[in-house]
């Protein structure tokens, strides 16, 4: 499994922007291999991240090779005051279960 983790300084966002990461974030969520995502924001510096969970790097680079992200990642200076991308190979995932999470034991489908 793989992460992409998304970290940015937020700009000013217009119409174009929310369109666009709304029509990236869907096609992301129907790839196969997409396993979820989550958000942190950073009070004391204002800076998001968006970490990304792919089951493999075939899957991620759907996402990375789509004209929607190559347009985004092109205007990205519009909105953004600046960002950073890791890609990162996850090497173990646990928890207890007490939280929902895209790397936790999914069950099985019903037979």
């Amino acid at each position: 499994m793989f992460t992409a983790t998304f970290t940015f300084a937020k700009g000013e966002y217009d119409a174009d922007f929310h369109a666009l990461d709304a029509r990236i974030a869907a096609m992301a969520r129907a790839i196969p291999g997409y396993r979820g995502e989550e958000t942190w924001e950073n009070p004391a510096t204002g800076q998001i991240s968006n970490v990304y969970y792919w089951d493999s790097l075939e899957a991620l680079q759907q996402l990375i090779s789509h004209p929607d992200h190559r347009e985004a990642k092109q205007a990205q200076a519009r909105w953004l005051k600046g960002y950073q991308v890791v890609i990162a190979q996850v090497l173990r995932s646990y928890g207890d279960g007490g939280i929902d999470h895209p790397l936790a034991p999914r069950e099985p489908a019903a037979a």
